[in-house]
């Protein structure tokens, strides 16, 4: 046990109000003290009392130490002393005494006596002056409104790629034959989805490479049959540098047609299965597809669009449908074609939840790199079976095919997602890992524990999500629940990639985005496209192999030098992990004060009757701006708009407070899960109440 008070001293050219303006705002600690992954305000300060806080200790990730903090001495622009609760032997104190100059020294103190044995080092009086040192520096530069000098990001050589595709099983030795058969596909089809499953096919064709409700498909068939449809579209004058738009749900069909394509040479164009008759008919008039290939429920949407491209049936369950892919391929040769001297390209639909959907033009990936930046910070292996929840035609579920086929895994495609019969399908195939968004792993938590106890989950290790925000509160419960096995990937359609948070950062910050995988670099940046001082927010801008080549419609995104905006706004904490704050079209200016819907969503989730909630910016006569909150209650709650204001004032700023209310049934969401924002405002939507 350590007794000992340990002290140390630094300066900073800034005077102790100035100061104060982090040392006394405990919610803002993470972004300057590497050491504190999270710290969250319980209880606000208030007159003769200051805050108390949730706090997480994460100096190195083998350690993570969580507890209740509060501020004994709080006295605004010199002196906080924080206690732990309920041993009150463990204190840390800041004190701040002016210099000439209008300088400030901070006088660090600590005592820890309850810390374990194992982590004294990290109470060395050189541990302690170091840390000191770096919150001074980094106070110092944010204070001066100056940006640290950016760290070196975590470069993608040849050798750690090499490492990592063998760590992961891609590549090993094997037999020289079937090993020079895979290099070769490689080498003639690239990384399109033609020369991955090629690749696949030569290093075991009999190997089961997708299954649905209806078929399973080896390697060798999908090989076969997507050489019969790339032959049948030929003959439809399909030809190479052409499109084709596929809408269907997720099946075997669905990768046959994407490798089918793949080999003949024509971009794909992914049509959310969401998509209105209009949307539909918007989004074939301009990319003029020379066939669709549908699922028989969407038939009667596409037949009402104008245009004689062919029309062809993915999923036969309807007795007027049109011809299916097995009458197409009926009589056509299984002889591979050849390599087109273009490789097609994907587009996939942004999400649309703010406007009308656009198409943005995936690039080919760079070889196995690509892959192997994934496989980096989600440990997949070679022929793990991979549940697919996500829908293929959006980009995370497309980012599980494409890396499911690098592993050579055995994809088990999940056409219309049911909580149950997701994890029915786990059990069954003993996946290895789930691939879903957000509110689909929301469903499968609400299910209730007789339910999910009848399924045994014990072979999935990872259970991968993209598409949207998870709550912090709904992040640790799921995984309390599961286990560590939640991995948190953070992109967009246009850069694919930005970072991947694993469940040990996910157990110390639950909100965070993570931090870059190989080859990828982050920067955040002001309105002129400079970097922020350390703590600021800013729009997120993200550089790497993988960023999109335009929308369909000749227009692109924000881009500064080499890296491109995400149209998120964010900031990076003391540790390096991303953190984002909302959509940079959602903020408001409300009393002349920036505002953010997402941080006011966050403490919502978080109070006890609320199932979810969605909040955005109206019009405010006095204000400019103000908040305005849709809230959908749990089952059996009950609450009055003051209830949610008085809360929300307790956690947030003033402005930050929504002066409007709604109690609504359920939100307005896409096909993947996404809250559709813009609907919001609809008349159809109650009055908020008193």
């Amino acid at each position: 046990m350590r007794d000992d008070v340990v002290e140390a001293s630094s300066t900073v050219g800034h005077p102790p109000d100035a100061v104060w303006q982090i040392i006394g705002s405990p919610e803002l600690y993470p972004r300057f003290l590497p050491a504190i992954s999270w710290c969250e305000v319980t209880e606000a300060a208030v007159r003769g009392r200051g805050p108390r806080c949730l706090v997480r200790l994460a100096p190195n990730r083998e350690t993570l130490v969580e507890g209740t903090i509060h501020a004994v001495v709080y006295r605004p622009g010199e002196h906080v002393v924080w206690c732990g609760l309920p041993d009150e032997r463990n204190w840390v104190s800041f004190e701040l005494r002016a210099l000439a100059g209008g300088a400030t020294e901070i006088v660090l103190r600590l005592m820890l006596p309850s810390l374990p044995p194992e982590h004294y080092d990290l109470l060395s009086r050189s541990a302690v002056r170091g840390m000191l040192k770096e919150l001074t520096e980094r106070i110092a530069l944010q204070l001066s409104g100056e940006a640290a000098e950016p760290p070196e990001y975590d470069r993608a050589t040849a050798l750690r790629t090499a490492n990592t595709l063998v760590r992961a099983g891609v590549l090993k030795s094997g037999r020289p034959d079937k090993v020079a058969k895979q290099l070769s596909s490689l080498s003639q089809w690239g990384a399109t989805i033609a020369g991955g499953y090629l690749a696949a096919t030569a290093r075991g064709a009999d190997d089961i490479a997708v299954h649905d409700e209806r078929n399973s498909r080896t390697f060798r068939d999908i090989d076969e049959r997507s050489n019969q449809l790339a032959h049948a579209l030929a003959k439809l004058e399909v030809e190479p540098g052409r499109r084709v738009a596929l809408m269907c749900r997720n099946h075997a069909a669905m990768v046959e047609a994407f490798v089918g394509c793949s080999k003949l040479g024509v971009d794909v164009v992914l049509l959310n299965t969401g998509l209105s008759a209009s949307a539909v008919e918007d989004v074939l008039a301009e990319h003029r597809p020379a066939a669709v290939l549908a699922d028989d429920e969407f038939a009667q949407t596409i037949a009402g669009v104008q245009g004689d491209f062919p029309r062809v049936s993915t999923w036969d369950d309807a007795e007027q449908g049109y011809r299916t892919v097995d009458e197409l391929i009926q009589d056509a040769p299984v002889s591979r074609p050849k390599p087109a001297k273009r490789p097609g390209q994907i587009v996939v639909l942004t999400s649309g939840t703010t406007g009308t959907p656009k198409g943005a033009r995936r690039p080919t990936p760079k070889g196995l790199s690509t892959a192997a930046s994934i496989l980096a910070r989600i440990p997949l292996r070679a022929r793990d079976k991979i549940a697919v929840a996500a829908p293929l035609f959006h980009s995370w579920g497309l980012a599980a095919l494409q890396v499911g086929m690098s592993v050579r895994a055995e994809l088990s495609l999940i056409r219309r997602f049911d909580a149950e019969q997701t994890l029915r399908m786990i059990a069954e195939h003993r996946c290895d890992a789930l691939f879903a968004v957000p509110i689909m792993l929301q469903r499968i938590h609400e299910l209730p524990e007789r339910v999910r106890s009848r399924y045994d989950l014990s072979s999935l290790r990872i259970v991968a999500s993209s598409g949207s925000a998870m709550s912090g509160a709904f992040v640790t419960s799921f995984m309390d629940t599961f286990g560590d096995i939640l991995y948190n990937f953070y992109g967009s359609t246009e850069v694919s990639w930005a970072s991947i948070a694993d469940p040990v950062d996910l157990r110390a910050a639950p909100t965070t985005a993570g931090r870059c995988p190989p080859g990828t670099r982050i920067s955040i940046l002001d309105d002129e496209r400079r970097p922020v001082p350390p703590g600021d927010e800013g729009q997120i801008f993200v550089g790497n192999d993988m960023l999109f080549d335009g929308y369909t419609n000749g227009s692109s995104v924000p881009r500064a030098k080499d890296m491109m905006a995400t149209g998120d706004v964010g900031y990076q904490d003391a540790a390096g992990r991303l953190f984002v704050t909302g959509r940079a079209d959602e903020m408001i200016v409300s009393g002349g004060e920036n505002v953010f819907p997402r941080p006011v969503e966050e403490a919502l989730v978080a109070l006890p009757g609320v199932y979810e909630a969605a909040v955005v910016g109206v019009p405010d006569e006095e204000f400019g701006q103000r908040l305005a909150a849709y809230v959908v209650l749990r089952r059996g709650a009950r609450m009055h708009a003051e209830d949610v204001r008085h809360y929300i004032h307790q956690k947030l700023a003033r402005f930050a407070v929504p002066r409007d209310v709604y109690f609504v049934p359920e939100l307005p969401r896409n096909a993947t899960g996404k809250i559709l924002k813009r609907m919001l405002n609809d008349d159809l939507w109650p009055l908020p109440q008193a």
